[in-house]
């Protein structure tokens, strides 16, 4: 069934209901296309056929004034991976308690990165897309509360979010579709800026489980050597290997200067669900700029690293075969790797930017590089 009928519908509902409410609608727009430089080979969705579907995307956001305080928000997304179904990725009501403090309830976006506010509005940073390394989560929304407060600290102003909620659904973890629960999301980001520097730290925590699917040859293995084990009677190895109702936990730095005409931005962040096949993932990036004008041109370095403790190899030595398929399923999810981008951005318009990205990706497991080079036009209106 397709989405974008209902989604223009509840547009046209919104829109009718500004006898009752102030209604503002916003909206922004990607135009991508790209393409690896190299034979058989794939990035970011990318492979040596040019497309211009991958990374395009239209929303439309919607906000109301209902009056006293209260207000509701929504955002209808296009993508073109998506085959450009709309859908709402955002929907939630606020109340201001004061001019400093706000309460939001509904599906919102997780704050777990700089730009994770921003994060489908490419017109408002200056890469084609955010660095990968360290942007790659495969969710960034969830349903719950967000408690919003801002201050002045003396000269700085303060940024402080708690957030409580939960998240459901498919995403690609290890198999394409594995169906992932995370119960009693909790966290807080906070947000430090005085002129032109800002520095940000955010935690969260959650109950982790995913369903593998055997729709990979890596999640046909893992579920495998999980059946092998409960079938050999070895429970607990089985429990590390499966992510079933465990602890998984984020943790993130960063900061960002806008001085004059340079700009810095580096951010760093940790994830990790504990007692299960998943690899801790330890990942950054730095980023310099430089604005001319309508021009700006940057360049980024990126860097991922993906393993497990060596604690954990070796948890069945008296078990030649099911010991070294535990060693070969920690050490399949192993990754390390990084990216140079340099990349150019082109304020031809108010409301509109034309950026232009070489990415060079090095996978230091296989030692194999792979280049692919992206053109965006990003709108917003």
């Amino acid at each position: 069934m397709k989405k974008l009928p209902i989604a223009l519908a509840l547009c046209a509902a919104f829109v009718s209901a500004n006898t009752l409410a102030e209604v503002r609608i916003n909206g922004f727009a990607s135009i991508v296309g790209g393409k690896t430089l190299d034979d058989d080979t794939t990035l970011y969705g990318y492979d040596n056929d040019i497309s211009f579907k991958n990374e395009s995307m239209f929303a439309l956001q919607l906000s109301a004034d209902l009056q006293e305080k209260l207000s509701a928000t929504a955002q209808i997304v296009a993508r073109g991976d998506n085959d450009f179904d709309a859908e709402f990725e955002w929907a939630y009501l606020t109340y201001e308690f004061t001019d400093e403090l706000q309460l939001s309830a509904g599906k919102m976006r997780a704050p777990f990165y700089r730009y994770s506010d921003f994060l489908d509005v490419g017109y408002t940073y200056r890469w084609v897309r955010p660095p990968q390394s360290v942007y790659n989560l495969p969710f960034s929304t969830y349903e719950g509360l967000s408690l919003l407060h801002n201050t002045q600290l003396g000269d700085w102003d303060s940024t402080l979010q708690v957030i409580y909620g939960s998240f459901d659904g498919d995403i690609a973890v290890v198999s394409v579709n594995g169906d992932t629960e995370l119960n009693d999301i909790a966290g807080i980001n906070w947000t430090l800026a005085y002129d032109w520097f800002s520095a940000r730290a955010a935690y969260f925590v959650a109950e982790t489980t995913i369903d593998i699917a055997n729709d990979t040859d890596a999640g046909i293995a893992l579920n495998g050597l999980e059946q092998a084990l409960r079938g050999a009677g070895f429970v607990d190895q089985a429990n590390d290997i499966a992510a079933n109702e465990d602890d998984g936990s984020f943790f993130a730095l960063g900061f960002s200067i806008d001085y004059n005409n340079i700009l810095f931005d580096a951010e760093y962040t940790e994830f990790e669900v504990e007692n299960s096949a998943l690899a801790k993932q330890t990942q950054y990036y730095t980023s310099v700029g430089y604005r001319m004008n309508e021009w700006t041109v940057h360049l980024t370095y990126e860097n991922n690293d993906d393993k497990h403790d060596s604690n954990r190899y070796n948890a069945l030595p008296a078990v030649p075969a099911l010991n070294a398929g535990i060693n070969q399923v920690l050490e399949g999810v192993k990754a390390k790797s990084n990216v140079y981008t340099i990349g150019t951005r082109y304020d031809f318009h108010p409301s509109a930017a034309l950026k232009v990205d070489f990415s060079r990706f090095k996978d230091d497991i296989t030692d194999t590089e792979t280049d692919v080079v992206a053109v965006a036009v990003d709108l917003v209106f």
